[in-house]
């Protein structure tokens, strides 16, 4: 039997929107494009989805409606990258976005209990490489927000960059956005 070395096949956005517009992908099928991959996102489970939507409604009410908070929306990166985040905020109103999708959100938050690796590794560095300045991980495992600033080059990291800055806060800290620093929220209004 002959073998051949395994060889990846590598994604455009332009390519992954003409699969999505003939149909490739089955309606609310969760996969992203990562870095030119396409990634099939695990399920979700309750605690998972109830914290996006205490985040998106605390962040809501404390940003108020100057920001867009958009919840599991595609977001364009690169062209290479459109990640879904459990939460983007965005600058403007929804109708901005109905002809491209945001490509420069000001905070990024995932949701992360069996995903937390990827979500901490992966991700991270692909949303340092965007130079997103303010990314957010719930830490679902250990009740805790993760809070990542500071993209910086680092070779060894998966897509080259990372954020120099890893802040942790538990429940009864209060943590805002960069973009909104007068918009505190608590940390145990996200957790389920």
């Amino acid at each position: 039997m002959t073998t051949y070395p395994a060889r990846t096949r590598r994604w455009t956005r332009a390519e992954y929107g003409r699969l999505i517009e003939v149909g490739v992908f089955r309606p609310g099928e969760p996969v992203e494009l990562l870095g030119g991959e396409l990634i099939v996102s695990e399920p979700q489970g309750s605690a998972h989805y109830t914290a996006i939507g205490l985040i998106e409604d605390a962040l809501c009410a404390s940003l108020g409606s100057a920001w867009l908070v958009r919840s599991q929306g595609p977001i364009a990166l690169d062209d290479v990258s459109e990640p879904e985040p459990d939460i983007a905020v965005t600058r403007g109103g929804r109708r901005d976005y109905s002809r491209e999708h945001p490509a420069r959100p000001v905070l990024v938050v995932e949701v992360a209990e069996s995903s937390l690796q990827l979500d901490r590794e992966h991700k991270g560095s692909l949303y340092a490489r965007a130079r997103l300045d303010d990314y957010w991980i719930l830490n679902l495992v250990d009740l805790v927000l993760e809070v990542y600033r500071r993209a910086v080059q680092d070779p060894s990291a998966p897509f080259g960059w990372r954020y120099a800055s890893r802040e942790v806060f538990g429940p009864e800290a209060s943590v805002a956005p960069l973009a909104a620093p007068s918009a505190g929220i608590v940390v145990s209004d996200l957790l389920p």
